[in-house]
């Protein structure tokens, strides 16, 4: 069963949820966590400082959905996408190089992203 999360940013609060993969169950393990995070285009990233001792090669990829949260294995790094990056073709997310999805957001929260700067302090825990 996918587990309810809560991400604070400044006065912001999103709400989503962790898929059942093995790198989302292992990131829960290491709740609460704060992320400082950096924007390229319309993602946000940032380093947990750990590695989480996954792999899954076979459930990665680039191409993301808008909302979708996952983790880049190289870097130990959460991602948060909400639109196009530097990478895109299109209007869709993509990855810089292949991540590992591990959730995804949920309710209105892109005008929120949209106006964060290119830095910000994540707070990610249980909801």
């Amino acid at each position: 069963m996918p587990t309810k999360i809560k991400i604070q940013i400044n006065e912001h609060v999103l709400f989503g949820e962790l898929n059942e993969s093995a790198t989302a169950q292992a990131l829960l393990k290491r709740l609460p966590l704060k992320v400082r995070m950096s924007r390229w285009g319309e993602e946000y990233y940032g380093s947990i400082g750990k590695d989480l001792g996954t792999s899954e090669a076979s459930n990665a990829r680039d191409l993301m959905k808008v909302g979708e949260l996952a983790f880049w294995l190289p870097g130990n790094a959460l991602c948060i996408f909400f639109g196009p990056t530097p990478a895109s073709s299109g209007q869709e997310p993509r990855a810089a190089s292949t991540v590992n999805p591990i959730g995804s957001l949920e309710g209105t929260y892109l005008d929120i992203l949209r106006k964060l700067g290119g830095s910000i302090q994540a707070t990610v825990e249980k909801a």
